[in-house]
């Protein structure tokens, strides 16, 4: 195999980049999930050799948005945090800028400007740290954003985790939401991370429902997987799939190894890895 895979969920996990987070990170990623990294971060380029070592040749860095800032647990990571680490290196990382729901017109020129003038290739959502099913109202104006914008939108459906207990988030992103977005937005570029679990037979539907609707297979490790998931993926969702770690909740090596422990057909690990997404994201061309 002459081809290298692309990680579509990473969160950037550098000393500044941490710093900017709230005080729950290790109690959350060491504790409840038991990442391997805590608050004290890794650099860049020890995330590179990670990847390196997996066959990972770029990975997608979210500046998250999680909830309003101001409220117990909640912050926003600067865009230009990630976009410093893109702009160090272009070849390796590219920008998913986080949108919240209550910034209004202030959020949708923010997106816009990191999209035109930043250099992000998509916008990320966390609806549950919003207490906001993922097809209300609020988030309208950003999806129409993407549209014109031509990038596509990643959000986290199926269970939200307790991150913060000060904060203590509902599961409110059903993936059959979805539906109601896609039917009123079919142009929008719409991608379920997390799997969907445990929704993860409504996040399957939906992705062979509408054309532009996607499943990313992000944090729940691929030993874990739901039959059904791995069928669909291997299967009749073959072009409808797209990879992801949400790294540090999995480790790049391993998960990929835990992949190739599936016995995929070639045909779908190399498009689940790799094809899909640089096609839903439009990188053929940066990506050959």
């Amino acid at each position: 195999m002459t081809y290298k895979a692309i990680d579509a969920v990473v969160n950037i996990w550098t000393a500044e980049a941490l710093s900017h987070r709230p005080g729950w990170t290790d109690e959350f990623f060491i504790g409840k999930v038991k990442g391997e990294h805590d608050s004290s971060g890794i650099s860049l380029e020890q995330m590179l050799e990670g990847m390196d070592a997996a066959g990972i040749e770029c990975a997608f860095l979210v500046a998250a948005k999680a909830g309003r800032v101001g409220l117990p647990g909640c912050y926003h990571m600067p865009p230009q945090v990630v976009a410093d680490a893109v702009a160090r290196y272009p070849d390796r990382f590219f920008g998913l800028v986080g949108i919240d729901p209550f910034t209004g017109m202030d959020g949708v020129r923010a997106l816009e400007d990191a999209v035109r003038n930043r250099g992000f290739i998509g916008a990320h959502l966390y609806p549950h740290w919003f207490d906001l099913p993922p097809n209300n109202a609020r988030y309208y104006p950003f999806y129409a954003k993407c549209i014109e914008l031509g990038v596509p939108i990643q959000m986290q459906v199926g269970q939200s985790l307790i991150y913060s207990k000060e904060h203590r988030c509902r599961s409110v992103g059903r993936p059959i939401y979805l539906d109601d977005i896609a039917c009123d937005l079919p142009e929008l570029k719409l991608i379920g991370s997390h799997v969907g679990i445990p929704w993860h037979d409504e996040m399957i539907a939906m992705a062979w429902k509408h054309e532009n609707v996607f499943l990313c297979t992000d944090a729940h490790s691929p030993r874990y997987w739901p039959q059904s998931v791995v069928h669909y993926l291997n299967s009749y969702g073959q072009d409808k799939v797209i990879f992801g770690t949400d790294f540090p909740v999995l480790r790049f090596e391993r998960t990929i190894g835990e992949i190739d422990a599936l016995g995929l057909k070639p045909q779908v690990r190399r498009k689940f890895l790799r094809d899909n997404v640089r096609r839903v994201y439009g990188l053929e061309e940066r990506l050959p």
